[in-house]
C-alpha cells in the first residue's frame, strides 16, 4: 500500500514532467492538496512529507481542521483555501478562517466576505469561479458576467482578487479538454492584464490535471491522488 510521502511525490512529479514538456518551470504551478472527507492523521502525513496547501469543501469540516492545526506548531505554516459551493449563512465562517475563498461566484457573497473579514487578519485572496462547462449542476458565473464582477471585487477593501477558478466537465477527447481550458486561461490573461495583481488560475484534477498546466494553469487541486478514493459511507 502507498504512503501519501510516496503519492505526493508522484503528484510533484506530474507536474513537473509536464511544466517541462511545456516550458514552464515547475514552480509556477501550486499543488493544493484537497482534503476534503479526510482525517487530520492523513493531513498530519502529507505536512509531514512537505505539503502545505490544503482545499476544504464543507465549510464546519474545514474550520474544524483549521482549529485542529492551529493549537500545534506547524499550523502557522499552513494555507487553507475554501473549494466548494458557499451559501451566505456559511459566509462568516470562510471569512473568519480561511485564507483563500475559490468560489465567489456573486457579488453578495463577495461583499459579506468583505464585512466579515477581520481587520486583525490579512486580506482574504478571493477566486472567481467561472462554470465554462456551463452545467446546470455547478456553481459559477458565465465568462460574459466575470468582468463586472472582477470591478465590484476589487473595490472591497477586505478583499484581493487573485484570479479565475473553474470545474470544467469531464471531457475524454484530449484536444476539447484543452480547449475548455484554454478558454479558461484566455480570460485569466485578459484580467491579469488589466489587474496586476492576479496571479492564479485554479484549474486541473487528478484526472486532468496536466491539460490544465498545458493550458496555463497556475494551481491544480488534487484529492484522489495523494488521499485516495473518498469515502462517504456511515461511520
Amino acid at each position: 500500500m502507498r504512503t501519501i510521502q510516496q503519492n505526493l511525490q508522484d503528484v510533484r512529479n506530474r507536474i513537473a514532467t509536464m511544466s517541462q514538456y511545456c516550458a514552464r518551470v515547475p514552480e509556477e504551478v501550486t499543488l493544493l492538496a484537497v482534503s476534503k472527507t479526510k482525517p487530520v492523521a492523513m493531513i498530519a502525513e502529507a505536512i509531514a512529507a512537505g505539503q502545505r496547501a490544503f482545499g476544504e469543501n464543507y465549510v464546519q469540516e474545514g474550520v474544524d481542521k483549521i482549529q485542529h492545526f492551529a493549537a500545534l506548531p506547524e499550523g502557522t505554516a499552513l494555507e487553507w483555501h475554501f473549494i466548494g459551493p458557499l451559501q451566505s449563512n456559511k459566509s462568516r465562517l470562510v471569512a473568519e478562517n480561511f485564507a483563500w475563498c475559490q468560489t465567489v461566484d456573486r457579488l453578495r457573497i463577495a461583499e459579506r466576505l468583505n464585512d466579515q473579514r477581520p481587520s486583525t487578519m490579512a486580506l482574504l485572496n478571493v477566486l472567481i469561479q467561472i462554470n465554462i462547462s456551463d452545467e446546470q449542476s455547478k456553481s459559477g458565473i458565465v465568462l460574459d458576467a466575470m468582468p463586472a464582477l472582477a470591478e465590484a471585487i476589487v473595490a472591497l477593501p477586505n478583499l484581493m482578487l487573485r484570479g479565475l477558478m473553474a470545474i470544467p466537465s469531464p471531457e475524454v477527447v484530449y484536444p476539447r479538454k484543452l480547449a475548455v481550458l484554454g478558454q479558461m486561461n484566455d480570460a485569466f490573461l485578459a484580467l491579469r492584464q488589466r489587474y496586476p495583481r492576479v496571479d492564479t488560475l485554479s484549474m486541473g484534477m487528478t484526472d486532468d490535471m496536466e491539460a490544465a498546466i498545458a493550458a496555463g494553469s497556475t494551481m491544480v487541486r488534487i484529492g484522489t491522488a495523494i488521499f485516495g478514493h473518498r469515502d462517504y459511507s456511515p461511520a
